[in-house]
């Protein structure tokens, strides 16, 4: 399947990451596994409404082995795959910055939950470098504030309990409408609508490859699922000698690109 495959659009998650030494959420070892009280701080509501869990977050923030993280071969493969010419894009849930820290063009990452490595002013919109912010957690802040207005300052990043931004997650839709195959990697596929993107490729007529290490609501869509580690498999796949176009037998025809169609 993946030999086959001439255009190949991947979804990633926290697992991508695991090996970089960044805990996922909901795996056996999940920051929310551990202590489902943490997701608080990841909720827009409980973030803006509540003093304790703001400083809470900047506290772990400022603790968060994401700062030191490398790439680790699973980001690799991804790159790898970018340069081989098949990838049409690498939508990503995760907000760390690893897969363009691995050498994927930045143009081709689609962030749909945002980036962690900003900050923004709730009250003014003035953005701002997290890496400012945390070193003012680190000086002794509790709660570092928006320099321009003294406002609430939040990461970048998503939060659950606000929508996704309309165009990240429209270039997300077009480009698993317009692939052969889906590769779905380190991502339980329990959050929306990230999770319903396997569904329309499905819908599309392309392949799916689930690559988790736990079962996930769509794993029946899907043409086949590997349970191996992600930094083992994904070289793995990616380094599979694609069929020459001379030998195959139909041309290939997606629902995104009308180019292509018959």
């Amino acid at each position: 399947m993946f030999a086959g495959a001439r255009r190949i659009t991947a979804l990633t998650g926290a697992g991508v990451s695991t090996a970089s030494g960044i805990p996922d959420y909901r795996g056996p070892a999940g920051v929310w596994t551990k202590d489902p009280a943490a997701q608080r701080m990841s909720t827009l509501e409980s973030y803006l409404g509540d003093l304790e869990v703001r400083r809470a977050a900047w506290r772990r923030r400022a603790a968060h082995p994401v700062w030191l993280a490398e790439p680790n071969p699973a980001h690799r493969a991804f790159a790898d795959l970018e340069r081989s010419g098949r990838l049409r894009a690498l939508v990503t849930q995760n907000v760390d910055g690893l897969h363009q820290k691995a050498g994927s063009t930045p143009s081709m990452v689609v962030e749909l939950h945002g980036s962690a490595t900003g900050t923004v002013c709730v009250d003014c919109g003035s953005p701002g470098s997290m890496r400012a912010a945390l070193e003012r957690v680190q000086a002794g802040e509790d709660e570092p504030d928006c320099p321009a207005c003294g406002g609430i300052l939040r990461s970048t990043a998503v939060l659950f309990g606000e929508p996704l931004d309309p165009e990240v997650l429209r270039r997300a839709r077009a480009a698993v409408v317009d692939c052969d195959l889906l590769v779905a990697a380190g991502t339980s596929l329990t959050v929306q609508p990230a999770a319903g993107l396997v569904g329309l490729a499905s819908t599309a007529g392309a392949a799916v490859l689930i690559c988790n290490a736990e079962p996930t609501p769509y794993d029946g869509l899907a043409t086949a699922v590997v349970r191996r580690p992600l930094a083992e498999a994904l070289p793995e796949l990616v380094a599979i000698a694609p069929i020459d176009d001379a030998e195959r037998a139909a041309p290939l025809t997606t629902w995104g690109d009308p180019s292509t169609w018959s």
